[in-house]
């Protein structure tokens, strides 16, 4: 793979996060918890006036301008923040890499060496580099967790279908969600205020669930911060180890292949017939094997995913916060070959592939170092648990604020 080239700097965009041209703002229609907030927009949602772009220019030329605001813009401008740019997107949101071969590849403020990961790898550089607050993204197989773990940042996937996607560019709709990502928990937990429904069901955190085979993939952390991260959770925890998965989450992520991989040529196989655009390495061999999923595939992991929410349904019985590393390690360097971005592809979907075939709630902590680098600790927790799990994160973060510590 050659050297990766950062977009060309701009005197208000130093880190490439934003889509060339000018920069798109668009003030606050009304007020409330967002008051004084700026913040970015993925290129996946609509904005009134404006084409999505969904990270490829055949995608922007061939679709017409948007007539109104996503629902989760407008609802974050009617909410006193201020929008100041449109970030971009891996291309058709459908990778974890967070290099866009039509754009560029943001540059990553924690660790300019390495990628931003994506697909909403725009919106985390954005957020990283303090050019906003917070900034609006997409979560499919991991697009907002994966590039607030590579960047430093919380980040938040909510629970599946909680967040409307009206106006949003879809991938596979079972398990798109709107997510978002800002340097701070309480900015986090202030964007939940205003796209977050009421909590379904109450999240009990006495007992959590320290998952063995996530926690054993190479780089995934220290294992003697095993009890500080505990504590940290509550002061009189009792600690679950134990695997949530039954028959381990190299199955689990098959399973989430095949399903997305359909999901992703039934939306896109018309348009990508008919404009026939020139796709990326990595996106077009990943498009390649969408197409050839079958329907025997499709029907097969639709039976484990349904096996796979019952063993989830028993975690909930004894436990309703697992820990998790968000990702195996930190960001692949900017001079990985695509191999090597293949393979840590693989190993990260192991991990971020649970909250998805779950439907669930996942706060992704900036807690932790590898290679001196940001490496993201991760909280998942049933589903219509959201703003419990917004408000946990933030007590958490301000213990570990406290303690002044330091995890390598």
């Amino acid at each position: 793979m050659s050297p990766i080239t950062p977009p060309l700097p701009r005197r208000d965009d130093p880190v490439g996060a934003f889509m060339p041209g000018t920069r798109l703002h668009i003030d606050p229609t009304g007020s409330g918890p967002l008051d004084g907030l700026t913040c970015g927009v993925k290129d996946v949602f609509d904005i009134a006036g404006a084409t999505a772009g969904f990270g490829n220019p055949v995608w922007a030329q061939t679709h017409p301008p948007a007539t109104a605001h996503a629902w989760a813009v407008e609802r974050v401008l009617s909410r006193g923040a201020r929008v100041v740019g449109k970030t971009i997107s891996d291309e058709l949101a459908f990778s974890l890499s967070g290099v866009n071969h039509h754009y560029g590849a943001p540059l990553n403020s924690a660790a300019p060496d390495r990628l931003t990961g994506g697909s909403s790898c725009g919106s985390a550089a954005a957020v990283a580099a303090g050019l906003c607050d917070f900034a609006l993204g997409t979560d499919t197989a991991g697009s907002i967790r994966a590039p607030a773990s590579f960047c430093g940042l919380f980040g938040f996937r909510p629970t599946h279908g909680v967040v409307s996607t009206t106006g949003v560019c879809a991938l596979a709709p079972s398990f798109d969600v709107v997510g978002w990502c800002a340097r701070e928990p309480g900015i986090l937990e202030r964007v939940g205020d205003v796209l977050l429904p009421p909590d379904q069901l109450g999240l009990e955190s006495s007992v959590i669930h320290w998952d063995l085979e996530a926690w054993s993939i190479p780089e995934a952390c220290d294992p003697s911060h095993r009890v500080q991260i505990s504590g940290l959770v509550s002061p009189n925890i009792r600690l679950e180890d134990g695997e949530v998965s039954e028959r381990g989450l190299d199955i689990w992520f098959e399973t989430f292949r095949t399903l997305q991989l359909a999901e992703v040529w039934a939306q896109l196989k018309d348009w990508l017939e008919i404009a026939t655009p020139a796709l990326g390495p990595g996106i077009a061999e990943r498009m390649k094997a969408a197409r050839s999923v079958t329907a025997e595939q499709v029907s097969a992991a639709a039976a484990l995913r349904d096996d796979i929410r019952r063993q989830l349904e028993r975690t909930w019985r004894r436990t309703q916060v697992i820990v998790i590393p968000t990702v195996p390690g930190a960001a692949p360097l900017r001079s990985a070959s695509m191999e090597t971005l293949e393979a840590y592809r693989r190993h990260a979907m192991r991990l971020l592939c649970m909250a998805g075939l779950g439907g669930c709630p996942q706060v992704t902590l900036p807690f932790l170092r590898r290679s001196h680098a940001p490496h993201g600790l991760s909280l998942i927790t049933p589903p219509g648990t959201d703003r419990q799990l917004l408000a946990l994160a933030h007590r958490i973060a301000a213990k570990f604020a406290a303690l002044d510590l330091e995890w390598t």
